[in-house]
């Protein structure tokens, strides 16, 4: 598996590689204290600066890819997303970091994003994509159903947080051979007249 940063996008997203021009784009968007609520560390308020530095920082060493979502109708950055986790050797990685503006949840803007990284992903010689996030986080394990994604289980205890407790993480992936389906169920999404 080889994956390197590059633009992607379709008719809803543009996804850029995250550079220090979209400090200030993705600022005001962190600083809704919802998005971290049940995170692992923090990206609001006073915390953005450190947040953005750990995700350049963590591109710079190959850690992980971090994409800035552009909404295609108007130019505005949405949101946040990336790959992480990236291990070539075993055709592994996981999307996460995914964050939106609030007028951008629940609309075409998450199924497009996960549309383009799947591809690339499975393109680039995936085999396996996993997803995460909080025992508490219903809307995310939702989404993560919703695209067809398969839950594999939940690790009580698994991460501390920044406020100091321990999360459950529930964990869910999608394989290559699941990829056709998922990929045809997230381009139906798209289709405005589908219900989402």
């Amino acid at each position: 598996m080889q994956l390197e940063p590059v633009r992607l996008e379709n008719e809803i997203v543009r996804l850029e590689p995250l550079r220090e021009d979209h400090r200030e784009a993705l600022r005001p968007i962190a600083s809704d204290p919802e998005l971290w609520s049940l995170s692992t560390i923090r990206g609001d308020g006073e915390y953005f600066d450190s947040w953005f530095d750990h995700m350049l920082s963590s591109q710079n060493q190959a850690k992980q890819i971090s994409h800035a979502v552009v909404r295609k109708t108007d130019g505005a950055v949405v949101g946040h997303t990336a790959f992480l986790s990236i291990f070539p050797e075993h055709a592994r990685l996981e999307i996460g970091w995914t964050w939106y503006d609030a007028k951008a949840r629940g609309t075409q803007i998450n199924p497009a994003c996960k549309l383009l990284l799947l591809e690339r992903a499975f393109l680039a010689g995936g085999r396996r994509v996993e997803l995460k996030t909080h025992g508490l986080n219903q809307r995310s394990q939702n989404a993560m159903l919703k695209m067809g994604a398969k839950k594999e289980g939940v690790l009580r205890q698994h991460t501390k947080t920044w406020r100091g407790d321990w999360r459950d993480t529930v964990f869910f992936s999608v394989l290559r051979d699941e990829w056709p389906i998922v990929r045809e169920g997230l381009k139906a999404r798209l289709n405005p007249q589908f219900p989402d």
